[in-house]
């Protein structure tokens, strides 16, 4: 916004009062000045930083200066395409240059960001395109199959964008070519007025139990969450970190890809989470901090050539998705002797994502805890009458509120009314907080197996087991059985090279749980079934082996 023209008596007055009106009217006036919201982000850390390494994918690097202007060039070419305040704009890719710039030129824009989750197929991916009416869909050549044939389903997409990554393909009919599109208009920062309360970002739940819901999220819930992290994670321009989780998914995007480039540190994008990649990534670039879903550390340990890398650099580790075993996380303390820091980060989606923190002092005294509050969060539990429970030990709803939480689901204002009842977020998830006020996460509700009358959590099941030096996974679920109606089973997978028994499952469960908790069943199996965040699918477990005890007493 330009100054040029002078004030008005009407607006003079303004200046004499402090009333909605005047509030609003100088908010307007001087939004370009005092504004904060992420499309300032990188512009900031240029100035800062200009010839700093900001991102690094393959035998590409673009300093912060560089950054700066390709974000600008992607705004300016979407503003041109006539997309309007709001408009989404849908990417489905793997961690590229090209999905950084359709996410921050977007906000750039004015529009709203949507990722789609690249396991989906066909009719999954249409539902999000045409959920949430998104204008512009671009698409990476290696993820076009999964999607060519259902583009004539999507009839408010008014350009298609060809994400070229190499594969020697050229752009199908119809589609512009990424980079010829966006090169071609200039570096300089749009002409766009943009507000804290802005919505810019729309996620898709999983939808591991149904539907997916549009997750809603502004400047304010995301930059709130980012200050957040910088405090909380210990985030430094000196940071080196390596995206190898995939940036679709808003644990990787947002708590550590997008703070990193506010704080001044340097990314490292992997297209995906392969072991043997982190690990020489994290060598050759000396990263100093890592992040990555409890299956993924599980899978670097296991990975026989684990010894083989100098991960010496590595100073932080972080892990979330879901719940690290306790004997996994004393395991990666003992093997990555200089990473003496380690953090849990606990969230939900709708809280843009984190929203308790446990943190490396506590490791070792509070082992399994998700922690407390992050900087800008409330946590309590509630019981099902929705009253706060103030005694420790008593499981309850995880709730939380603050600058966080979401501004809607699209659509769905029941869901939202629900979610958001009697003034706290409900996360579905159900813990216990000890004397000091740390949370530890029980279960989510659905994991919660109830057998013969008593509720077991299958965290606890899982912990014990994970002590057997045989097991590498587990996931404990709830199967029918006509006597127990539910009965506790574990689906176990085994290092490679180890084996073990069901009877030695068992026992170890006798040894340290109660009877009823003890599993009536083991499974052993080469894989889980996982999301691309790292979370085990149990739904796809319990469909699998449904009739894993027809016929058994």
């Amino acid at each position: 916004m330009s100054f040029v023209a002078p004030l008005t008596e009407e607006e003079r007055k303004m200046y004499m009062s402090i009333t909605r009106e005047s509030v609003e009217f100088l908010h307007r006036r001087y939004n370009r000045i005092n504004r904060w919201v992420i499309a300032d982000l990188v512009r900031r850390s240029a100035y800062r930083y200009p010839d700093k390494p900001a991102l690094i994918f393959g035998d590409k690097v673009l300093t912060y200066a560089q950054l700066e202007e390709e974000c600008n060039r992607v705004a300016n070419a979407l503003l041109d395409l006539g997309l309007q305040k709001y408009d989404r704009v849908a990417v489905l890719a793997h961690n590229t240059i090209h999905h950084v710039l359709a996410w921050l030129g977007t906000a750039k824009a004015g529009g709203i960001y949507l990722a789609i989750n690249y396991l989906l197929r066909g009719k999954d991916v249409t539902y999000c395109i045409n959920h949430s009416e998104s204008k512009v869909f671009i698409v990476e050549d290696a993820l076009y199959d999964m999607v060519k044939d259902v583009l004539a389903d999507m009839p408010g997409v008014k350009t298609f964008i060809w994400s070229d990554q190499g594969r020697g393909e050229r752009a199908p009919e119809g589609f512009l070519d990424f980079n010829a599109w966006y090169s071609q208009y200039p570096p300089r920062e749009p002409d766009v007025e943009l507000r804290i309360e802005d919505p810019v970002q729309m996620t898709y739940t999983s939808g591991t139990e149904a539907l997916p819901k549009g997750v809603i999220l502004t400047n304010q819930s995301l930059i709130a969450q980012y200050v957040g992290t910088i405090v909380d994670g210990e985030y430094t321009p000196e940071d080196i970190n390596v995206n190898a989780m995939p940036i679709f998914h808003c644990a990787q995007r947002d708590v550590f890809l997008t703070p990193v480039l506010m704080v001044g540190g340097t990314n490292v994008l992997l297209l995906q989470p392969n072991p043997v990649e982190i690990m020489a990534a994290i060598e050759k670039y000396r990263a100093t901090m890592f992040f990555a879903a409890p299956t993924v550390w599980i899978a670097l340990l296991r990975h026989p050539d684990f010894g083989r890398y100098d991960l010496s650099s590595l100073r932080k580790g972080y892990y979330g998705a879901s719940i690290m075993p306790v004997e996994v996380l004393k395991e990666l303390m003992s093997r990555l002797p200089n990473c003496r820091r380690f953090y849990n980060y606990y969230g939900q989606t709708e809280l843009s994502p984190y929203h308790t923190i446990l943190k490396p002092a506590y490791q070792f005294t509070k082992p399994g805890s998700a922690g407390q509050g992050g900087l800008n969060m409330e946590t309590r539990l509630e019981d099902e009458e929705h009253r706060p429970i103030l005694q420790p030990g008593v499981p309850g709803e995880i709730c939380g509120r603050g600058p966080h939480v979401m501004l809607m689901y699209f659509k769905e204002p029941e869901k939202t009314e629900e979610t958001l009842a009697h003034g706290w977020f409900h996360s579905g998830d159900v813990g216990v907080m000890d004397e000091d006020r740390f949370i530890t996460v029980v279960d989510r509700k659905k994991d919660m197996v109830k057998t013969g009358g008593e509720n077991v959590s299958s965290r606890e099941v899982e912990e014990v087991i994970y002590k057997h030096p045989a097991v590498s996974e587990v996931a404990v679920i709830g199967l029918p059985h006509e006597k127990w109606i539910e009965a506790v089973t574990a689906v176990v997978v085994l290092k490679p090279g180890e084996k073990a028994t069901e009877e030695e499952i068992m026992a170890l469960c006798r040894e340290h749980l109660a009877p009823f908790k003890v599993p009536k069943g083991v499974i052993f199996v080469e894989q889980l079934p996982k999301t691309p965040s790292g979370k085990i699918l149990k739904r796809d477990l319990r469909v699998t082996y449904r009739d894993f005890f027809a016929g058994k007493q």
